[in-house]
This record gives structure tokens, C-alpha cells and sequence, in this order.
């Protein structure tokens, strides 16, 4: 590795030098060089660790600049990772006083005996934003160590351990500062787990559970957590007992899940804003009766949401559960979002979501020309099981959506949809719609022509806004 050279401390906070614009190393103008460390910091702190040493062959002036940037990134980034010996020469180099930003991400057994170290050497420099990635199976048989969940400096955490099962603190938990954690695909085993978590984060204010195993727990309860506002739950892992969410503070839910999976919102009572959303990892499950679990448990409980979020693959199972006659209740949200393509499989619980919502004032729809992991004909497979003929089974106005071609949506298909919407709500005031590519500039172009024609239809004060990819967004008024 080049000689190091670094005079003063190197500190985020120390004056901004001003060096020549002629670079040590070549008779040209190097004008990068030229800038102030403040920015350069900020430009390595934007490049994985390994690839920021790499800029060392620059000049004598890179090196010095790369001991006092304020972020560390130990990552994969390309072909391998940072050895333990690269890690332990870029710390002992090291120069900052501050240290924003940590992120260890391992991958070998023989890193097991420094990580502990390192960990240390984050907090002492008082970081506030630390990643924790302990997700190769080299790494299976290693403890977290105690002093990790000391840190009364950290402010955002993410913790992954590719489920291991060492996710239990034998001591108490001590992370005053923390607003934002972020456990992947970690176990929890039970409620007393994240009781010793929770209770060590007072000011806790986002929780993200992402792929995480809900291990003989049944409850998770946030009741004590008093500043936590936001929730998000990512999960496509089979869970045996139905979890109990209680979480009468959070304003904000992200709930994302499979089908089958048993989950139970007993108390949001703060909630404001929520999105759900169904995964499929296959087609497993979907056969399950689970119609009445949605629209008695999930639905029931976002009826004074303000503003409501739905994917696709959940608007096509409200979509189903409108096709087997199950009720709706009325919905009090004023802002309503849908993320999907449009097809025949979401029309109906569209349709149904927009004649509940009684007060709505404004629609945004993000159309998505993602393939779905689980095949639209698996819906009609699914209403074949339960003794319904497809044909007849689908309305005629989503019917009028079939056979859409994800990659190449026509622009009367957009028009005939903005008009269906017009037609299911009379309190409507504003309508966004959003294309990714799915719809090209010429078809675009098509659909602003008519627009004007289909408002002036309409007896109501409603503006549309149009946006794609290739456009600025298009406004129209009644």
C-alpha cells in the first residue's frame, strides 16, 4: 500500500485547505485535486472503502484527504472483499475525529477476531450512522459482542445476520440516541427480545423489519415506545402463529407480506398514512381462504387512515375478494395511492376501493410494468377452484383491460381508465398518474390530446396531472 502522509488531524472541522492546482505527480492541471477536502471527503465518502484507498495512486494530496473522510464503507464492491489486514491499516491511518457513517459488511471467518475491535474504533469517533452485516455463512458461528448494543452516540443502525441465531442480548441494551434501526433478516425469538431492544431506545422513531424470522413471537408489542411513529414490515418467510402487531403510537405503516402469513393489527389507533402490499416468493399459499382474514382484520383496520398506499398484488386479492361478494367497509382516507399496472385483475378492487373511499380528494396512480412473480392466471386459476367462470366473473369494464402488454400500454387504455376512475367517485379534486416505460413519448403525446375532451364530459372540479418519464409533468383544469 503507498506510504501514507498526514499532518494535523485530519478532523472534518479543520479549515479547508487550498493547494495548487498543478498535481504532485503529472505536469497537467489536475482541477479535482484543486477542490477543498470538505468536498473531496464528501466524494470518497460516496465510494466503498476499498475503492477510496485505490485513489491513493493519485497524488500524496488523495491520501491525505482519504485519513479524515468522515464515512467508511467496508463492502463488497466489485470482485472482493477488504481483507482484515486492509481494514486494520485503513483504521490505523485513520484521522477524523467525527465519524458520520460506518458500514462493515463481512464475509470470512478469519475477520472474526477484529470485529469487535472495529466496532470500537467506530465508537470511539462517536458514530452516528453504523451498518452491521454479518451475513456470510463463515460467519454463522460468531457471538454479537455485548458492547455492541452499547453505543449512546448511534443514531441510525442497521443490523443483519442472515439468520443467525445470535440475536439475543445477554446484557442490558443502551442506545439512547437511536431514531432509526433496521434489523434484516435477523430471529426473533420471542417478545422478550425486543422488549431488551426497545426498552434501551427511548427515542426511537423508526422500525424497519425487513425479512426477518418471527420466531415463537407473538406479540410485538410497541406499546411503550412512545416516539416510535413509523413501522415497516417487509417479510416473505412462512410464519406458524399469527403476530399480534400493538403499536398505538405509529403514524406510519409499511406492511408488506405474504398472504399466509397470520398477522394481526390489534391496535393502530394512531395510524395516519399506511401501505400494504402482498409478496409472492410462488404460487404456495395462494390458494388459502384467506379472503375474509383481509377484509375483516387489515381493511377494517385502516378505516380512518388519511392516506393509504396499495401494491398491486394486494389490489388484485381486494380484486378477488370483491369477486366472492366480500363487504367493504367505508373508508375516511383523503389521499388515496395505487402502485400497479393497470389490467383486468385490478379493476375491480380499484373500482371498489374508490366507491368506499367517501371522502377522497386526491388519487395518485404509479403505473408499474414490473412482471409480476406470480402470473396473472394463477387469479383466474384461483375463482376456477371456487366454482366461478372467468368469463362471466369479471365485469365488463375489466374486461375491457385484458391481454394489456406491460412493456407497450396504449393510450386509450390510459384514457378509458381515468375515465372509469371519474365515473366511481364524485369528491375527487386532483388525479395524478405517473408512467415508467410502459408508455412511450409518442403514446404519451395521444394521451395529452385526450384528456381535455374527457374532463370536459365531466361536471366536476377536477385537475389531472400527467408525468413520465421523457415529459415534465402536464397539468389540466376543468
Amino acid at each position: 500500500m503507498p506510504d501514507e502522509e498526514g499532518d494535523g488531524d485530519g478532523g472534518a472541522t479543520a479549515a479547508v485547505r487550498k493547494p495548487s492546482l498543478r498535481d504532485d505527480s503529472s505536469e497537467g492541471v489536475d482541477l479535482i485535486s484543486a477542490l477543498p477536502d470538505e468536498i473531496l471527503q464528501t466524494i470518497l465518502s460516496s465510494l466503498p472503502t476499498k475503492l477510496a484507498i485505490r485513489t491513493s495512486i493519485l497524488s500524496k494530496r488523495w491520501r491525505h484527504v482519504r485519513c479524515g473522510t468522515p464515512c467508511l464503507n467496508f463492502e463488497w464492491c466489485g470482485e472482493s472483499y477488504l481483507l482484515a489486514e486492509h481494514i486494520n491499516e485503513t483504521l490505523a491511518r485513520y484521522k477524523a475525529r467525527k465519524m458520520v457513517s460506518f458500514h462493515l459488511c463481512l464475509n470470512g471467518y478469519k475477520n472474526s477476531p477484529y470485529i469487535e475491535s472495529w466496532i470500537e474504533f467506530a465508537k470511539s469517533r462517536n458514530v452516528e450512522n453504523m451498518t452491521l452485516d454479518l451475513g456470510a455463512h463463515a460467519l454463522a458461528e460468531y457471538t454479537v459482542p455485548d458492547s455492541f448494543y452499547i453505543n449512546p452516540s448511534v443514531k441510525q443502525l442497521t443490523l443483519r445476520l442472515a439468520f443467525q441465531d445470535k440475536m439475543i442480548p445477554r446484557s442490558s441494551v443502551c442506545w439512547t440516541s437511536l431514531k432509526e434501526l433496521v434489523l434484516r433478516k435477523c430471529i426473533l425469538f420471542d417478545g422478550s427480545t425486543m422488549h431488551k431492544i426497545l426498552s434501551g431506545c427511548p427515542v426511537l422513531e423508526s422500525l424497519t423489519l425487513r425479512l426477518c424470522r418471527f420466531y415463537k413471537l407473538k406479540v410485538l408489542d410497541l406499546s411503550k415506545s412512545l416516539c416510535l411513529t413509523t413501522l415497516e414490515i417487509y417479510s416473505n418467510v412462512w410464519v406458524a402463529e399469527q403476530v399480534q402487531i400493538v403499536a398505538p403510537h405509529i403514524h406510519s405503516l409499511s406492511l408488506t407480506v405474504p398472504p399466509y402469513w397470520p398477522c394481526n393489527l390489534v391496535d393502530v389507533s394512531s395510524l395516519t398514512e399506511a401501505r400494504l402490499d402482498i409478496v409472492y416468493d410462488s404460487d404456495e399459499g395462494f390458494y388459502a381462504d384467506f379472503d375474509k382474514h383481509f377484509a375483516q382484520n387489515m381493511i377494517e383496520k385502516l378505516q380512518n387512515v388519511e392516506k393509504l398506499t396499495f401494491g398491486e398484488n394486494f389490489i388484485k386479492i381486494l380484486s378477488v375478494v370483491q369477486l366472492r361478494r366480500v363487504s367493504l367497509p367505508l373508508f375516511r382516507c383523503k389521499v388515496l395511492t395505487f402502485e400497479t399496472m393497470i389490467s383486468q385483475y385490478v379493476i375491480p378492487g380499484i373500482v371498489k376501493l374508490l366507491q368506499v373511499s367517501r371522502m377522497l380528494k386526491k388519487l395518485t396512480v404509479h403505473v408499474k410494468d414490473e412482471v409480476p412473480i406470480l402470473p396473472d392466471g394463477y387469479f383466474d386459476y384461483y375463482l376456477q377452484c371456487h366454482g366461478s367462470k372467468t368469463d362471466k366473473t369479471w365485469s365488463s369494464e375489466a374486461r375491457a383491460f385484458k391481454n394489456i402488454i406491460r412493456k407497450n400500454v396504449e393510450s386509450t387504455h390510459m384514457a378509458s381508465f381515468m375515465e372509469l376512475v371519474l365515473k366511481s367517485t364524485n369528491t375527487l379534486e386532483n388525479m395524478v398518474v405517473r408512467f415508467g416505460s410502459c408508455l412511450d413519448e409518442q403514446k404519451f403525446e395521444e394521451l395529452l390530446e385526450m384528456v381535455p375532451v374527457l374532463l370536459s364530459h365531466y361536471n366536476s372540479n377536477v385537475s389531472i396531472v400527467l408525468g413520465s418519464t421523457t415529459k415534465s409533468d402536464q397539468r389540466f383544469f376543468l
